[in-house]
């Protein structure tokens, strides 16, 4: 398994401390081989496992330094995983319009590089913004569309993420009785799969809980909870499998 692929895995199983002692061994290892993939990659995790912390200045200033050193290597691919994370922060400190404007700027990088599911990817996470901006029908539009692509390409990893997004627009809209069925489906489909959400989506998972703990007390929630959680969501959003045709 190549660096990417196991620190992203150890990301997203929820073990930061791993993380860190594998990012910044990467980091050290690329610099004195002049590697500079090595050394962005090792820099974006360390600012995903920041933004996990809470400490948004210090995301922001590794996602920085990790472009800067994509672009002195002259490689667009490199730059995409730090501007991913320049425009989280953005979003998780609550600047929507800047995290919209991010956002859209990498979905047409990503659509120059041929990367549909990174694609596909910041387009969930565009939606979130629209949904705080307010624009409601927007984010709607833009989640259900998300929802077609997961399941008709396959993006089988994503599923989760599907769940994330029907729990915070449910919750927007005040149902909270969905709301809470779509929380227990979250939280089976991402144990099912052995991981952890991300930090954005786990800030809209925990407003989303809180909301519908508040509106419907502690019984009324863990029996809607228990519901979601029996589903699947390929039942939840009525799709027969995940497999792409």
């Amino acid at each position: 398994m190549s660096f990417e692929d196991s620190v992203r895995a150890t990301f997203r199983r929820g073990d930061s401390d791993a993380v860190l002692r594998m990012a910044q061994a990467e980091v050290e290892r690329a610099r004195s081989a002049g590697e500079p993939a090595g050394e962005v990659e090792g820099l974006y995790a360390m600012a995903r496992v920041a933004i996990r912390g809470d400490d948004l200045r210090r995301a922001e200033e590794l996602a920085t330094e990790a472009l800067e050193v994509a672009v002195r290597a002259g490689d667009k691919r490199l730059e995409e995983r730090p501007r991913h994370v320049l425009a989280a922060v953005a979003r998780v400190s609550g600047d929507y319009p800047r995290a919209r404007d991010l956002y859209l700027a990498n979905i047409e990088l990503n659509q120059a590089l041929g990367q549909p599911e990174m694609v596909n990817s910041e387009y969930h996470n565009l939606a979130f913004t629209e949904l705080h901006l307010g624009n409601l029908d927007r984010a709607r539009e833009l989640f259900e569309a998300g929802r077609e692509r997961v399941f008709s390409e396959g993006y089988d990893s994503f599923v989760p993420y599907l769940c994330v997004a029907a729990a915070a627009l449910a919750s927007a809209e005040g149902d909270h009785p969905l709301t809470a069925r779509m929380i227990g489906l979250t939280d089976s489909a991402y144990a099912a799969i052995g991981q952890v959400p991300d930090p954005d989506d786990a800030l809209e998972l925990s407003a989303a809980r809180t909301g519908a703990v508040d509106a419907l007390g502690e019984e009324h929630f863990a029996r809607e909870y228990a519901a979601g959680a029996a589903q699947t969501p390929a039942e939840a959003f009525g799709f027969g499998s995940v497999v792409k045709d």
